[in-house]
């Protein structure tokens, strides 16, 4: 089944005394590009779940972020801002934000749960407060929000899927109208060659027919499609095996797409004739447009 790198998923949770929130959402990439907002005061959180989504994920720029905050009841008795720290933050989202004024540039609100989220900002009751259970109770959270997200990249792969596989039927349609043309053009091909042939033997007066057939040979060659043709059917059987596969194809989507488009540029240049021309144009929209589509497979 084709998987597409473009997907979104959100969750809450609730346990050991503090509520959370999931948001996790990806677009198309070379590679896979992890990029995760985690608090850095739950000890081995972040390992735990780069390592998890590194054997799920094989592509894609993912983006993943958590907000955990304290139930009320739950010990807030035990929790008190540290105005020093608090202090410092506030003053350099301040520096932040004129910096990025000065640029141009637009940020989004920082909320008072953004900033009590940041390390030292809020004091616990107890210094080594264990967060082993917090952490115990998110990570067992996590599998659901990756087969939500999973479950998401799933159905945009097979929308990517029916439409490729579209593409494809219509790029063996043109290969066969290509192969019909190239037929027909033979005749007239031959006759044109046979009549310059005529002309350059009616104006000199010695040909040296060595040189003469060598010349003939590199004008069939460079006037044969077949090969060309036969390359393309080949891409075409070689694509559709690759959307029947179980894993990660992008890749070799990748690869598969720059040889369309060389042999679509190469019966081009070797058309000789209008409507062959415009066949190895339209296969050249079709292999473009989807290219488009592939660079969304994971």
């Amino acid at each position: 089944m084709t998987l597409s790198m473009t997907g979104f998923a959100a969750q809450k949770g609730q346990g050991a005394g503090h509520s959370w929130a999931w948001d996790i959402r990806s677009v198309n990439g070379k590679g896979l590009d992890l990029r995760l907002r985690l608090p850095d005061w739950i000890d081995g959180l972040e390992a735990t779940v780069r390592a998890d989504l590194a054997r799920t994920l094989q592509r894609g720029n993912v983006s993943l972020t958590l907000k955990v905050a304290r139930d009320s009841g739950e010990g807030a008795e035990g929790a008190r801002v540290n105005e020093a720290a608090l202090a410092q933050v506030l003053a350099a989202l301040g520096q932040v934000e004129q910096a990025a004024m000065a640029a141009g540039v637009t940020l989004a609100q920082a909320t008072a749960a953004d900033v009590l989220a940041v390390r030292g900002v809020l004091d616990q009751a107890a210094a080594d407060q264990d967060t082993a259970p917090l952490r115990a109770a998110l990570l067992a959270d996590l599998p659901k929000l990756v087969s939500d997200f999973n479950a998401m990249r799933a159905a945009e792969g097979r929308a990517l899927q029916s439409v490729i596989a579209g593409q494809l039927d219509l790029i063996a349609s043109l290969v066969g109208n290509a192969t019909t043309e190239a037929a027909a053009r033979r005749g007239t091909a031959a006759e044109a060659l046979r009549e310059a042939v005529a002309r350059l033997l009616a104006a000199t007066d010695a040909v040296d027919e060595g040189r003469l057939a060598q010349e003939l040979a590199l004008i069939a060659v460079k006037n044969d499609v077949q090969e060309e043709l036969d390359r393309l059917a080949a891409h075409v059987t070689a694509a559709r095996a690759l959307l029947a596969e179980t894993g990660p194809v992008g890749r070799k989507f990748d690869f598969l797409m720059q040889e369309f488009m060389r042999e679509a540029n190469t019966l081009c240049s070797k058309a000789q004739s209008l409507a062959l021309t415009r066949i190895g144009l339209d296969l050249k929209t079709v292999v473009d447009q989807m290219r488009e589509q592939v660079q969304n497979v994971e």
